[in-house]
C-alpha cells in the first residue's frame, strides 16, 4: 500500500502514540507529556477542533479543573513522550496538477481523474509530513481548459476532514485578443471554486497589463492575489508593488528567486518596496517550479530585515521540473537555517506561522482558544527536530489524521550495544 494512502484504522491503544483510531470530530482528544519548544513538559487538551486547555503533565489526565468528571474524562489519550509538539505547518505554494508526474511517459495527462488521484496522493503525502493546510496553483486556459482546476476541486472535497487543500487559477495570457479567452476562463474559474487568482504575468507579452488583469477580478471578487514572479527585473518588481500596495485580502509573490541575483543596493530598495506594500514573499528552498528563471531561493535574510513576511513553500512535488521534489515542510525550514542562516524558530516560522497567515488562516499556538492544528515530532528541540525527525503524528481539527513511524534497525555489534539516543525511542534531555 502506498504511503500516502490513508491506512487503516488501529483499534485504540494507549500503547501506541497517535493510532488512528476513528475518533470523532467533536470528541476530546488528550495528549500526554508533549514537550514544547520552551523546555516545558504539558498535557494538551482538545476539543471541538480547538486547544480547550494546556496544563503540566499529569494536570489534565482526570480532568484538571472540571474534576473527574471533567471533559477531559472520556477522552481518547495519545502518549507523546518524547515528541515535540509544534503548530502544524502549512504550504502556500505546491502544484497539484503537475504533481507525481515525472515518471508519466510522454505529455503530463491531464484529464480529471488522473489529475484528482495525483492532487489527493501529493496532499496526502505532504499532509504525512505535517502540512494540514495547502494552497495549489492550477493552470486554467489553453488545452486543458478548466478540467485541472475541476480536478483538484475534487480532490478538496474528496480531503475534507484530512486537509485544507484550497486552488490558485494560473491563466497563461490575460492581455490582447489572445488573453480574451485566459481572462473569460479566470473569472470562470473564481465561480467555480477557486479563491485565488494568479499566474506568470513575465510570460505575457504585457506583465503589466496581466497584473492589472489579475487585480480588478481579484478585487471584483474579493480575492487574495498570488503571483509567480521572478523579481529579476527591478523596474517591473516596483511597478507591481505599487499597483498591488493595499490590495485586501492580500497579494503573495513567489518565488523570487531572480532577487538574489540583483545588485545588493537594488535588492535592498525591492525589499523595501514589498514591505511596504505589505506584500508576503513565499520562497522555495526545496526547488523551482517550471522554468529556468524559478532556480534559486528569494534572500530570506534580506527580505525578512525590510520588514517582509517571508514564508516557505515546497513548489514542485516530483513533476518535470523538479523530479527529486519531496513536498516536506521541515525541510523547507532545514534548509533555510542550514544555507541562509536562519535561526531554527525563524525558519520553522516560515513554514507555520508566516504560511498560514500567507493563506489568511489564524495563528496556531499551544495554548487554549487556539486552533488544533498540531505537529508532533519525535525529539527535544526544535534544531535536532529540523534534521532528524522522521517519526511524525498529525493533528488537523483537533483529531490524529495522519502518522508516521520510523524504525532503524541495525545488526549486533559493540557500538549498539551502547545507550545512545534513536528515532525508536525518547531521546535524554
Amino acid at each position: 500500500m502506498p504511503d500516502s494512502q490513508p491506512q487503516p484504522a488501529h483499534s485504540p491503544s494507549r500503547s501506541m502514540p497517535g493510532s488512528l483510531s476513528g475518533q470523532p470530530g467533536g470528541s476530546a482528544l488528550l495528549l500526554c507529556g508533549a514537550r514544547l519548544t520552551d523546555g516545558r513538559t504539558v498535557d494538551v487538551r482538545l476539543c471541538g477542533g480547538r486547544i480547550e486547555a494546556v496544563g503540566t503533565a499529569g494536570s489534565l489526565a482526570t480532568g484538571g479543573a472540571g474534576g473527574a468528571g471533567g471533559p477531559s474524562a472520556h477522552a481518547a489519550r495519545v502518549d507523546l513522550g518524547g515528541y515535540l509538539l509544534l503548530p502544524a505547518p502549512a504550504d502556500p505554494h505546491v502544484h497539484g496538477d503537475t504533481a507525481l508526474s515525472a515518471d508519466a511517459d510522454g505529455p503530463v495527462p491531464y484529464d480529471t481523474g488522473n489529475v484528482q488521484r495525483r492532487a489527493t496522493e501529493a496532499a496526502l503525502l505532504q499532509l504525512g509530513h505535517g502540512t494540514t493546510a495547502l494552497r495549489s496553483h492550477v493552470h486554467v486556459g489553453d488545452v486543458q481548459g478548466l478540467s485541472a482546476l475541476t480536478a483538484v476541486l475534487q480532490a478538496q472535497q474528496s480531503l475534507r476532514g484530512l486537509a485544507d487543500l484550497t486552488a490558485v487559477a494560473m491563466p497563461r495570457l490575460l492581455t490582447g485578443v489572445a488573453g480574451a479567452d485566459g481572462l473569460a476562463m479566470l473569472r470562470d474559474a473564481v465561480k467555480m471554486g477557486a479563491s485565488v487568482v494568479g499566474g506568470r504575468p513575465d510570460l505575457d507579452p504585457d506583465p503589466t497589463g496581466y497584473v492589472e488583469a489579475v487585480l480588478d477580478i481579484a478585487s471584483e471578487h474579493g480575492c487574495p492575489v498570488d503571483l509567480h514572479v521572478d523579481g529579476s527585473d527591478p523596474a517591473r518588481l516596483s511597478r507591481l508593488a505599487a499597483m498591488a500596495g493595499g490590495l485586501r485580502p492580500g497579494v503573495t509573490l513567489g518565488p523570487c528567486g531572480g532577487l538574489e541575483r540583483l545588485p545588493a543596493e537594488a535588492a535592498a530598495r525591492a525589499a523595501d518596496q514589498l514591505a511596504a506594500a505589505g506584500i508576503t514573499v513565499v520562497c522555495l528552498p526545496q526547488g523551482g517550479c517550471g522554468g529556468a528563471d524559478d532556480r534559486g531561493t528569494a534572500p530570506v535574510r534580506l527580505l525578512r530585515a525590510a520588514g517582509v513576511r517571508v514564508a516557505a513553500g515546497s513548489g514542485a512535488l516530483r513533476d518535470m521540473s523538479n523530479p527529486v521534489g519531496r513536498g516536506d515542510p521541515l525541510e523547507s525550514a532545514y534548509l533555510l537555517a542550514s544555507r541562509h542562516g536562519l535561526r531554527s524558530e525563524d525558519a520553522y516560522d516560515t513554514v507555520s506561522t508566516s504560511a498560514r497567515t500567507a493563506l489568511g488562516l489564524p495563528e496556531v499556538r499551544v495554548e487554549a482558544g487556539f486552533p488544533a492544528e498540531l505537529l508532533a515530532v519525535r525529539g527535544n528541540r526544535l534544531a535536532g527536530a529540523l534534521s532528524l525527525a522522521y517519526s511524525r503524528i498529525v493533528v488537523h481539527r483537533g483529531r490524529v489524521v495522519a502518522r508516521t513511524s520510523a524504525v532503524r534497525e541495525y545488526c549486533d555489534s559493540a557500538a549498539v550495544a551502547l545507550d545512545l539516543p534513536r528515532q525508536g525511542r525518547g531521546e535524554p534531555s
